[in-house]
């Protein structure tokens, strides 16, 4: 007789005293580790605290037989499966198909063989190691899933979020704000003469220049539900929940402020010797005709309107004002400061 390949813990479960012994001998000689329980009861108790191996089960006890135990263990471990072998002098197909609908996973009629109870051990092991792989391999396809989902919503240039991630989210931010009655805003802003950058500096210095840009716009974004992302080329967008127009414009001048700070050098810009940033921004409180599609469409006009009127500003069609127009009229914006 050969003995299995790694030692098990077994837990016996028969309410005969002669049975138990006689199992516990032989699977001893071979360096199992065994538990033995006399009753559903108690088997049920040691199978929660020890988590065996293998169970051996003997169907018919005193009480709950061993149907309801394995029932019982079934139940116990959601996900997990331990081998529960069931042990009976029945040996009918009603007995069987009995054992295995409950949860039992073999059937030995008693008095069982060692050859055959070891070959059944070494069975129920090898399946073991079989369903403990495809747990394995299923938990690193779910991170590899994850990964994979986690980089098909960043751009790779900037780190920010895509135009995919981007608009998942915004349809997101528009459904809690039409929920919930409150303003929604949403910024989409370029680097004004970013070609003319390109062109002078090289597509390197231009996509360093990108990921700059995009540090700084993450950076602004305060609260943890604000968010920035990268549109496309040159252009990013912010959304900003529970922001209202007022707010929105103190966050463009803020941005502008930021910018500026910065000094990122344009080597060919018309508008000065750094980097600026022209925006359109868009600010509602969604009812059920706003959509995702509506509300891009009015920030991508706002930003043509801020371009066409000499760049270097954010302009808002709800206030039908820029940020030069507002630094002029106000010279301070704290009254707008976002909630």
């Amino acid at each position: 007789m050969h003995a299995a390949p790694t030692p098990l813990t077994i837990l016996i479960v028969d309410d005969q005293n002669a049975t138990r012994v006689a199992l516990t001998a032989e699977l001893d000689r071979v360096g199992h580790r065994v538990l033995e329980a006399d009753s559903a009861e108690w088997g049920l108790e040691l199978f929660r605290r020890y988590r065996p191996d293998v169970v051996l089960m003997d169907v018919e006890m005193p009480g709950h037989d061993g149907y309801w135990t394995a029932r019982e263990m079934r139940a116990a471990e959601p996900g997990g499966w331990t081998p529960i072998i069931f042990l009976s002098q029945f040996k009918q197909d009603l007995d069987i198909w009995k054992g295995i609908e409950s949860g039992g996973d073999d059937y030995l009629v008693k008095p069982v063989s060692p050859m055959i109870l070891h070959a059944k051990l070494r069975a129920m092991q090898r399946l073991a190691q079989m369903r403990q792989r495809l747990v394995t391999m299923s938990e690193e396809l779910r991170a590899a899933n994850a990964q994979l989902e986690e980089l098909s919503s960043v751009d790779a240039l900037t780190g920010l979020m895509n135009r995919r991630a981007l608009d998942a989210r915004l349809q997101q931010e528009l459904d809690l704000a039409r929920r919930e009655s409150k303003p929604l805003t949403l910024v989409l802003c370029d680097v004004d003469h970013f070609k003319r950058y390109n062109d002078a500096a090289g597509h390197v210095a231009g996509d360093a220049c990108l990921r700059r840009v995009g540090q700084l716009l993450k950076e602004t974004c305060r609260r943890p539900s604000d968010c920035a992302g990268r549109y496309g080329g040159e252009e990013f967008a912010l959304i900003l929940p529970n922001t209202p127009r007022s707010g929105a414009m103190t966050y463009a001048r803020a941005l502008m402020r930021t910018i500026e700070i910065s000094a990122i050098p344009h080597p060919d810009s018309p508008t000065g010797a750094n980097i600026t940033l022209s925006g359109g921004i868009t600010t509602c409180v969604p009812d059920e005709s706003t959509s995702v599609e509506g509300l891009i469409i009015r920030a991508d006009e706002a930003l043509y309107n801020a371009k066409s009127t000499g760049r270097n500003r954010f302009f808002s069609f709800e206030m039908q004002m820029d940020t030069q127009e507002q630094k002029s009229a106000f010279g301070t914006l704290d009254g707008g400061r976002r909630p």
